[in-house]
């Protein structure tokens, strides 16, 4: 058993040592910015999603369940990253009408 936790922890480690840089890097980029210009959201190189302001229940609204977003990952609520929308993940794909005229195999 101890074996097993070492081998998950090894595994575990490169991820966490990347969320902490770029942790890093999202608090060095809103801090090098004059005080009145800090939003404390946006992206590190461009790429990668960062918020790091107080969560509210609108924000978690709109990320985690937006029907009117296409998107499937969507910029994280707090943190640095992405999260699902889980509308969009649930959303059906096609209506029963569409399926009723779809042609089936014999």
């Amino acid at each position: 058993m101890k074996r097993l936790d070492k081998r998950f922890r090894r595994r575990r480690l490169p991820g966490m040592v990347l969320g902490c840089l770029l942790l890093a890097a999202a608090v060095i980029s809103e801090l090098r910015k004059p005080k009145a210009n800090r939003s404390w959201e946006g992206r590190i190189a461009g790429v990668v999603p960062y918020d790091l302001r107080r969560p509210t229940l609108t924000r978690m609204r709109e990320r985690w369940w937006n029907p009117s977003e296409p998107r499937l990952l969507v910029p994280t609520v707090f943190g640095v990253g992405w999260t699902l929308n889980f509308a969009r993940l649930f959303r059906r794909t096609t209506t029963e009408e569409e399926f009723r005229n779809q042609p089936h195999p014999a």
